[in-house]
């Protein structure tokens, strides 16, 4: 990332990351760390035992350059089995709560820290306010607070609770998804004791102005806090193993055989477990739609295990073996999805919209079939498709409890692959991810963004001294 202008202070202040412990969290973080390692300071990553081996196992950690990870043991828990009745993840409540435990240990961590270097600079999940809340008490470290979320989820729900006027059109708005069902009773309690502890000196967004100014220009004004819309955190460009075909993932090797834009990249990240009902209906939504699809067909992540091993969802009879006369590739394991995404012959992402998602498919210039099943997701597929105009919406959220069926699923497919409507969302989706791809070069705004928060956390410091 940064080139040899500017240059910062390298041994007096040390970055501390506490993620969330969902994986979209999790990797989030990963990424804003090796970011911020590029600018020659040290970063301490902190996480659960359990969140560093899965994380280890899907991302090359052993090469991470000036990052030092801290892994801490939880108390027991057993977690439910992922059950598709139920669309937000409450089988992962007792790992979420598990993460209370680690308040002492990080901030344990953190003392040891301070007594080494000059400052320490906390960069925590919103999630994890809890965990930090001792961080005020120790005179040389202050917390900086991520949010995992878009600016326009987090003004557009500002906007409701005060009743300020809104940059959107209003005729626009009438369709802004409800927040209803997005949560459970037993997040909802876990978010209010955060709530308290969300005592920071700024905020860091997983977004970019070149997205979302009028949304970043909104929140600065309404809250007045110093914000930093540093992303995408995301790799925006992939060394690519194209000649070595014994490492090169399946998916890519497949994807190499396939014409440009040609084929639809299926997958609902690592919280969304579908009904036996509703995987038939999208495999033959698929089948029906006469277009080229990988599809990462997997139940979602547990709480008290690594989660990617394989696990069986069934497929219609025969359905495997119709797609892989050349149609499809069906994936069970792990995907590398920043590479499916970047690859030549990826057209289209079939998506839950989780926010990582939607960076990653935005800064690689691939619209979206979006597909939202809870949390801050009907609104992010809302942005895509209504705000920005990358997307097509498979259903609205006020009809997320009814089967989605097959000729639906065909339908969106068709609509974004193979209709002049879906054309011009690819292009506004290619002109959109060259400008993000631009935003995080030298001099982009992305970069400017980034430059002036490392240029504050060292400067501030040597103001203090």
């Amino acid at each position: 990332m940064p080139g040899d202008e500017p240059t910062f202070p390298a041994a007096n202040v040390a970055v501390v990351m506490v993620p969330m412990v969902a994986h979209g969290h999790l990797t989030q973080l990963y990424h804003l760390s090796h970011l911020i390692s590029t600018y020659n300071l040290p970063i301490h990553f902190i996480t659960t035992t359990d969140c560093l081996h899965q994380l280890h196992s899907r991302h090359r950690t052993t090469t991470a350059k000036n990052i030092h990870f801290h892994s801490f043991t939880t108390p027991p828990f057993t977690s439910p089995p992922p059950h598709p009745s139920t669309p937000f993840p409450t089988h992962l409540q007792p790992s979420i709560n598990s993460t209370l435990h680690l308040r002492h240990p990080t901030t344990t961590l953190i003392r040891h820290l301070s007594q080494h270097v000059k400052k320490v600079v906390v960069i925590h999940d919103f999630l994890m306010s809890y965990v930090v809340q001792d961080v005020k008490l120790i005179p040389n470290a202050e917390t900086y607070l991520f949010h995992p979320l878009p600016a326009f989820y987090r003004s557009s729900t500002h906007s409701e609770k005060t009743g300020r006027p809104f940059p959107v059109e209003p005729e626009l708005m009438k369709n802004l998804p409800s927040q209803d069902g997005i949560s459970s009773p037993e997040f909802l309690n876990f978010l209010a004791l955060q709530k308290p502890h969300m005592n920071h000196v700024g905020e860091l967004y997983d977004s970019s102005r070149v997205i979302e100014s009028v949304f970043f220009e909104y929140l600065e004004k309404e809250e007045k806090k110093k914000i930093w819309a540093v992303g995408p955190f995301n790799p925006v460009h992939i060394a690519s193993n194209a000649t070595d075909l014994i490492n090169r993932h399946r998916c890519l090797q497949w994807l190499d055989k396939q014409p440009a834009n040609s084929v639809i990249y299926v997958s609902f990240g690592t919280t969304t477990t579908f009904s036996d009902d509703q995987v038939r209906e999208l495999a033959l939504g698929l089948e029906r739609s006469g277009q080229r699809f990988v599809w990462v067909v997997r139940v979602a992540d547990t709480g008290d295990s690594v989660g990617f091993e394989e696990r069986k969802v069934e497929l219609p009879e025969g359905f495997e073996e119709r797609v892989m006369r050349g149609r499809g590739l069906i994936e069970r394991l792990w995907a590398p999805q920043l590479e499916i995404l970047e690859h030549f012959a990826t057209g289209g992402f079939m998506s839950h919209c989780g926010w990582n998602s939607c960076m990653e498919s935005i800064s690689m210039g691939v619209p979206i079939v979006a597909w939202p099943m809870h949390s801050d997701q009907p609104r992010n597929a809302f942005l895509i498709t209504d705000i920005l105009r990358i997307g097509v919406l498979v259903k609205n959220w006020e009809r997320r409890n009814e089967l989605v069926k097959a000729n639906v699923v065909a339908k969106a497919v068709k609509t974004l692959m193979g209709s002049e409507e879906g054309e011009e969302m690819r292009r506004r989706a290619v002109k959109l991810g060259g400008e993000v791809k631009e935003s995080v070069a030298e001099g982009g705004v992305s970069r400017r963004e980034m430059d002036s928060f490392i240029s504050h956390i060292c400067s501030a410091m040597m103001l203090a001294l």
